[in-house]
């Protein structure tokens, strides 16, 4: 079984959401990364030298290949990222190799079988 990151930032107030629907998608585990800071294209806004800029979570999450299209597609929609500027990213990159993940190849394999 081969797996990819799936790399979400995504603001603070999203992320439940985000969260419920990667699970509706497939997804069977994440990890959160709280209070992240980031900029895009706009820069922050500052009010006399304060950065007014909301926080943002680092979601990780392992996802078998063949599920994660549609998982970030999800989250995606659940995040309305392409709707609002800054509303989030995702992005996925190649898992070489893992350890620790047995428990979620098992409750994968039937799953993915399907899809195959």
């Amino acid at each position: 079984m081969h797996f990819k990151l799936i790399i979400i930032m995504v603001e603070d107030d999203r992320t439940q959401s985000v969260l419920d629907a990667s699970r509706e998608a497939g997804a069977t585990g994440y990890t959160v990364l709280n209070q992240a800071r980031g900029e895009g294209v706009n820069p922050a806004k500052t009010f006399l030298g304060l950065s007014i800029d909301s926080q943002v979570d680092v979601i990780l999450m392992l996802a078998e290949e063949h599920l994660s299209r549609d998982i970030m597609e999800t989250i995606a929609q659940a995040g309305e990222f392409e709707g609002s500027s800054g509303a989030g990213i995702a992005f996925q990159i190649d898992v070489e190799d893992a350890i620790g993940v047995r428990h979620q190849i098992q409750a994968l394999a039937e799953t993915v079988e399907d899809r195959l």
